[in-house]
């Protein structure tokens, strides 16, 4: 181990510019103590009444109408061809004007346009079928 030691004379000692940042740390680490101990514990609890046990199942099952959609746009109601936007707005319409809502499958091919797809689904929300799901979706999967 070295030691420096100036050689008599009168020169100036080094001035030293670098900063102590322990002070800093300490204060920082005060600070961030006290505030996770001020933080309130988050107890927001909400009261539900929930049934207890199965529900029994429904004593009829619901009607399900199968659209498909082609890669071209064609639309199929059951299997049988939709020949334009007019006809499948009116067998969505009937769909809509009954009691119990028919469940529709709406199941598009993998290359169809979203265009296609965004309108057979607004066209069934703007006619008043509520009961609409896509299936077929594990073709996107990779």
């Amino acid at each position: 181990m070295g030691m420096n030691v100036s050689s008599g004379g009168g020169a100036e000692p080094d001035v030293m510019v670098d900063i102590n940042t322990t002070p800093l740390i300490d204060v920082m680490l005060v600070l961030l103590i006290m505030l996770i101990i001020t933080i309130p514990i988050q107890t927001h609890a909400i009261k539900m009444n929930l049934p207890v046990g199965n529900p029994p199942p429904p004593l009829t099952q619901p009607e399900v109408v199968q659209i498909d959609i082609d890669f071209d746009g064609t639309t199929t109601w059951n299997g049988v061809l939709v020949p334009d936007r007019a006809a499948l707005e009116a067998k969505l319409s009937q769909v809509a004007a009954t009691p119990v809502q028919a469940e529709i499958h709406l199941r598009p091919n993998k290359l169809v346009p979203y265009k296609d797809v965004a309108e057979v689904m607004a066209s069934a929300q703007r006619l008043g079928a509520t009961k609409i799901g896509l299936i077929g979706n594990e073709q996107y999967m990779q």
